[in-house]
């Protein structure tokens, strides 16, 4: 997967941090697992399966800010057949938001792609931050879990 930095993994840090599935800790998944939980189960109402089978992929990455105990915000990066990457459960700490940190590990994720076709599943309200990086909406709105989505493409990485 294209998606990597050199950044050490410490405690805390301000910079995003980039782990491959199979090489993630115990306590970083945790304090990921907690942040997820925290935005899409109890702020969102949503009670769905948080755990899917694939943070413990070698191909995906997980990019986020903040430390093993207290994840600030976060992203996962998936590769999908025939090359195309997906961006999901982007998520910030309520204490945490406005500071530009999702921005941030986008510009992250993004870097490591590349020209690589990407594609996400938007919460509507999110159509126009996704917008700033290239990504745009293709089809129809739909609901997943009650919240109202939209599938966003980032066909080539848009120009400088």
């Amino acid at each position: 997967m294209g998606v990597s930095t050199d950044t050490p993994i410490t405690e805390t840090s301000s910079f995003p941090l980039s782990v491959a599935g199979d090489e993630i800790t115990a306590a970083q998944l945790h304090g990921i697992l907690r942040l997820r939980v925290d935005v899409f189960v109890v702020e969102q109402n949503v009670a769905y399966h948080e755990i899917d089978g694939r943070d413990l992929l070698p191909g995906t990455r997980h990019l986020w800010v903040g430390g093993s105990v207290a994840v600030d915000s976060y992203l996962r990066v998936l590769q999908d057949a025939g090359g195309t990457f997906r961006i999901g459960r982007v998520c910030t700490a309520v204490r945490s938001r406005g500071k530009g940190l999702a921005g941030r590990l986008m510009e992250t994720a993004l870097a490591g792609i590349g020209d690589a076709p990407c594609v996400l599943d938007a919460q509507t309200y999110a159509k126009d931050f996704y917008g700033k990086y290239g990504f745009v909406a293709e089809g129809d709105e739909f609901m997943e879990d009650g919240i109202p989505h939209l599938t966003m493409w980032r066909r080539e990485a848009p120009l400088p």
